[in-house]
């Protein structure tokens, strides 16, 4: 029980972003299929953009209050510079995201069911990374 205890203090902000992470995912997932089962139509191009933007904008907005309160513990009274560099860097890891799925499945045949895998690790840690060095910093 001891070393559990101090692996998890070793790892303790790591386990609290994967934490984070797979309930953000589970409030994205959430608003999408609320969105595309009640109000907007999937079959519409516009509409299922619509409603990945607007699950896109809650679920991180969810993942900046957790992460700012349950992974860096940030004490910043600086919460709209921090908002913002978060909504910022998850910005550019949605166009790092698309950028890599172009790469690998259409100019790469790769699965989209593979390369979304890929891509997804490849977004977690950099979305880790600019948390960690510019969003949470002035901690």
């Amino acid at each position: 029980m001891k070393n559990i205890r101090e692996l998890y203090r070793k790892y303790k902000e790591i386990i609290h972003y994967l934490i984070a992470g797979v309930l953000t995912t589970v409030v994205s997932l959430s608003v999408y299929y609320a969105c595309v089962l009640t109000v907007l139509d999937p079959q519409n191009a516009l509409q299922l953009q619509a409603a990945n933007v607007i699950s896109w904008v809650v679920a991180v907005t969810f993942a900046y209050f957790i992460n700012r309160i349950f992974v860096f513990e940030s004490k910043s009274e600086q919460i709209g510079r921090e908002m913002l560099s978060f909504y910022a860097s998850r910005a550019l890891t949605l166009l790092l995201d698309m950028g890599f799925m172009f790469l690998l499945v259409t100019l790469m045949g790769m699965s989209d069911k593979i390369g979304k895998l890929v891509v997804q690790v490849l977004v977690t840690v950099g979305n880790y990374i600019f948390s960690k060095l510019f969003v949470f910093k002035w901690n």
